[in-house]
């Protein structure tokens, strides 16, 4: 009888037994193993606020603040903790509804009950002192502040870019931005976000049961200290750059300025624009539909992803390329006949009065002798062998390849080559005929507005350029890219472009040029029209720099379907644009007046102009 009860106190000993084992199991895989209950129970207790950086400022090439920062406020929530809320109380206290409490928590929950994410962004700090006080009444519910960028003047707005809250791209791409974070979207800001993001920290506190921060934890042996974003110097100057937006206030289309001699953008600007802290903030979103649907594409800048036929200042390229294979020489001449349309002028006798002329027959047989230069007999194997020798040369001055200056969707432009017509015709189907076109800046050329500022800046340092940017160089140790400042050349000689300067020269200041509203008294321009064919009326095109000799600025200036040609209107803006950096001020004031108030843009929608225009 003992023997049987004895069995069955070992039988009791063993569940006892087993059953402390699986506790034992159980409490070490809660507290070893799953780290759901630990974060849990971590976050009952200890609250990880993250510490974000101050962003890198901006200056201009002055030295005066572009962009700076104002401290904000985000409210935060932990779901789980949130307990005894008067809901009624705290809809009030923050002035939203209950619908959008509602919507707003749903969120923080799909996100995490157990982790901190945004509930309200970006509030002021003069909303903030409304309910500071009442905070404590909110479990799981605290703040965490950060900066909001702000412009101290409303110019450059394509220039400097705005920030934005991370998407789902963003979080993929990069595991440092966590949901909520902020990011450069557009302009220098995305351009340099590495450098101007900084690092954040991270600061641990303990709470109590009231939600009360109690001080830190472990006396702040795991916190890390936020490091700020670097400050970029730019190469804008503001002046300049507020006032070619104040001159192209209410037209279509772009204007850059580019130092020659080091390749330093000086202004870029794209017509229409629009005050950047329109994109600040909680109106941003409200802010960017509205520019985004707006017919004139105020957003789209101009000046970097426009690809724009570039009209006759091209024939400026032709002639130097022409000129170093030796298909014509200075004194060139061509007697100017129909084709193409000629602009009622004297044959050109050289190359300088072609290009002070801007004689289209004139291009059209420079084209001709280098597309077809008698190397094969076939025709085909020759405009072939022609065009590639020519797309070569072109590729020299910068066109048909995206100019790495320091912004993001930066288009290439187009150089036709001889697989793009071997697709359109096939091999045998095109010859020089097809292709006239290109001679004076038409047909398949396309270029975009900061490759004309840069044939501008070649011609200016007779052969060279340096990659236009816009940031000099950032952070305290100066840092700069080297990229801008090796030297390019085309590998033509400099002499050629001394008749380019010449021929420039005489457009704006010799009898017969196209651009006389370009000059500016006591100082030498030398510049290029153009006449652009594109739907609705013809663009205005105008390149030019100052002075002649040792030139300061090289500008391109652009306006969209403006009839009456490069010489009519986007000359005499250029002049002032020019007249306004070399003298500091704008001595023809009833010029400037007359240029900022006109508005000889086609109205959009636009309908293709079925004439053909002359190509002046």
């Amino acid at each position: 009888m003992s023997y049987k009860y004895s069995n069955r106190g070992n039988i009791v000993k063993i569940i006892f037994i087993a059953v402390g084992v699986i506790f034992v199991l159980r409490l070490s895989m809660l507290q070893l193993f799953d780290k759901e209950y630990k974060e849990k129970a971590m976050n009952q207790s200890l609250r990880n606020i993250t510490q974000y950086p101050a962003r890198g400022l901006m200056y201009d090439r002055n030295g005066g603040l572009l962009v700076y920062n104002e401290a904000v406020y985000d409210l935060m929530v932990i779901p789980r903790m949130v307990k005894d809320l008067d809901t009624a109380y705290f809809c009030q206290a923050l002035g939203i509804t209950r619908e959008e409490f509602d919507t707003r928590m749903q969120k923080a929950y799909t996100y995490s009950p157990y982790s901190a994410s945004i509930f309200k962004k970006q509030i002021s700090k003069e909303e903030f002192g409304r309910w500071e006080s009442l905070l404590y009444k909110f479990k799981g519910f605290y703040i965490s502040k950060r900066t909001l960028r702000l412009y101290g003047r409303p110019i450059a707005a394509h220039v400097l870019g705005y920030v934005g809250e991370v998407n789902e791209h963003d979080l993929e791409e990069n595991p440092y931005y966590k949901r909520g974070d902020y990011i450069g979207k557009s302009g220098l800001e995305a351009a340099y976000e590495k450098e101007l993001r900084g690092m954040k920290g991270k600061k641990v506190m303990q709470v109590d049961v009231h939600n009360r921060e109690i001080g830190s934890y472990m006396h702040g042996e795991q916190d890390t200290m936020p490091i700020e974003g670097m400050n970029l110097y730019t190469t804008i100057d503001p002046d300049l750059q507020e006032f070619a937006e104040k001159v192209m206030a209410n037209k279509r289309g772009c204007i850059v300025a580019i130092e020659p001699s080091t390749g330093e953008v000086l202004t870029l600007m794209s017509a229409p624009s629009y005050d950047p802290n329109l994109l600040v903030g909680r109106v941003r979103g409200e802010n960017f539909t509205k520019l985004n649907e707006d017919i004139a594409k105020p957003l789209f800048n101009r000046a970097l992803q426009a690809q724009y036929p570039p009209g006759s200042i091209f024939k400026v390229a032709q002639a130097m390329v022409a000129l170093h294979l030796g298909a014509i020489t200075p004194s060139t001449g061509f007697v100017c006949d129909k084709i193409l349309g000629c602009h009622n002028h004297p044959s050109a006798r050289n190359v300088q009065e072609a290009i002070k002329m801007s004689c289209n027959p004139y291009f059209y047989y420079t084209y001709r002798r280098v597309i077809q230069p008698g190397k094969y007999k076939n025709v085909n194997d020759d405009c072939h062998y022609g065009l590639s020798v020519w797309r070569d040369y072109i590729m020299r001055f910068g066109f048909g390849q995206r100019l790495p200056i320091d912004l993001a969707n930066v288009k290439p432009g187009n150089i036709p080559d001889t697989n793009f017509y071997n697709k359109w015709y096939g091999r045998n189907g095109w010859n020089f005929r097809t292709i006239y076109s290109n001679s004076i800046g038409q047909g398949e050329v396309e270029v975009v507005p900061l490759q004309m500022a840069n044939l501008a800046c070649i011609v200016a340092n007779r052969g060279y350029y340096y990659t236009p940017h816009l940031v000099r160089y950032y952070g305290p140790d100066s840092t700069k890219n080297p990229e801008f400042y090796t030297k390019h050349e085309t590998g033509i000689e400099r002499h050629y472009f001394d008749i380019a300067a010449a021929g420039m020269y005489d457009v704006v200041h010799g009898a017969g040029g196209t651009a006389h509203k370009a000059d500016i008294p006591g100082i030498a321009v030398c510049g290029k029209t153009g006449t652009a064919e594109n739907y609705g009326n013809d663009h205005s095109v105008f390149i030019a720099f100052a002075p002649k000799d040792n030139p300061k600025i090289a500008v391109a200036v652009y306006v969209e379907n403006a009839q009456g040609g490069g010489g009519t209107w986007a000359a005499p803006i250029a002049s002032l644009v020019i007249e306004k950096y070399l003298k500091g001020e704008i001595e023809r004031k009833d010029m400037e007046k007359y240029y900022t108030d006109v508005n000889p843009c086609q109205k959009l929608p636009l309908t293709r102009r079925v004439k053909r225009p002359h190509h002046r």
